[in-house]
């Protein structure tokens, strides 16, 4: 006797009223239909952070401005505690056509917080016709960030650093921006300084772009400052990752412009390095 399982209509199973009313949210949908697939959705441990329990922790995101667009770069190094995890983890993601965000703090959730970003901007331009002001991004992301507010009392604290270039920017070539947020969903607009960095090697790295950083620059001299400024974080910090020449494991870089969001090719990448390490024989201290 052949048996039909008794599936639920797919509308069925996942009760829409209860999404607030005029809501354009993914994460406010999955909030209610699937809470367990939100990076804060599963029950953690209290008390224990996150290199107790030998999560992977991964460091360090760079930001700046140049005339014309932003520029953001992240080294490839995750560690549990004192020891390195995976040399080549990817903290840098495109979320849509004109931003991008970087990931430092408790790998997984971070991971995931950037993924489920990428989709409540297609969702909410799906929904809306439109897609959302750089604005409306940063508090997008503010929001879920200050979702995450469990975890990061227990020590699972995942950070994002945000960039995107403003179409309704007064000047065009000043249109690129850089967001930063806190663990409590605050967030900064770290724009008139031109540049930011978060993890454990952001103070090294913020150290070499006072010195480096020129809101006039071109695109690869940008690029150039952020290779250098993760060179000086891997110098100083044990939790950063320096381009590991043997493995050809390069910085991950991307480039916002008013043409859109675009990753720097690693054969490119390579060659900013080459050149860095090369200049470092001449002078080491940078």
């Amino acid at each position: 006797m052949e048996r039909h399982s008794a599936r639920r209509p797919f509308g069925a199973a996942f009760p829409m009223a209860d999404v607030p009313s005029g809501s354009s949210s993914f994460t406010d949908f999955l909030r209610v239909a699937a809470p367990r697939l939100l990076p804060n959705g599963r029950p953690t441990p209290h008390g224990v952070a996150a290199e107790q329990a030998g999560l992977p922790h991964g460091t360090t995101i760079v930001a700046l401005t140049f005339r014309g667009g932003v520029v953001i770069a992240g080294d490839r190094r995750a560690t549990s505690g004192s020891m390195i995890s995976q040399r080549d983890v990817k903290k840098v993601y495109i979320t849509d056509d004109y931003s991008a965000i970087g990931i430092s703090g408790t790998v997984g959730i971070a991971v995931e917080l950037a993924r489920l970003f990428a989709v409540e901007l297609q969702h909410y331009e799906k929904i809306e016709g439109v897609p959302l002001t750089l604005d409306g991004k940063a508090k997008r992301l503010a929001t879920m960030v200050k979702s995450n507010l469990d975890n990061a009392m227990n020590g699972l604290i995942a950070l994002p650093l945000f960039v995107g270039y403003d179409l309704d920017a007064a000047e065009a070539d000043r249109g690129g921006r850089i967001i930063s947020y806190d663990p409590v969903g605050g967030f900064y607009d770290e724009t008139p300084t031109g540049y930011e960095a978060v993890g454990s090697g952001s103070v090294f790295a913020k150290t070499a772009l006072k010195k480096l950083y020129d809101r006039d620059a071109d695109r690869d001299a940008a690029v150039r400052a952020a290779v250098e400024s993760l060179f000086d974080a891997a110098d100083e910090d044990t939790g950063t990752g320096g381009p590991d020449l043997f493995r050809k494991i390069y910085p991950m870089v991307v480039t916002i412009t008013a043409e859109g969001a675009e990753p720097i090719p690693d054969e490119d990448v390579a060659s900013v390095v080459e050149a860095v390490v090369a200049a470092r024989h001449e002078r080491p201290g940078g």
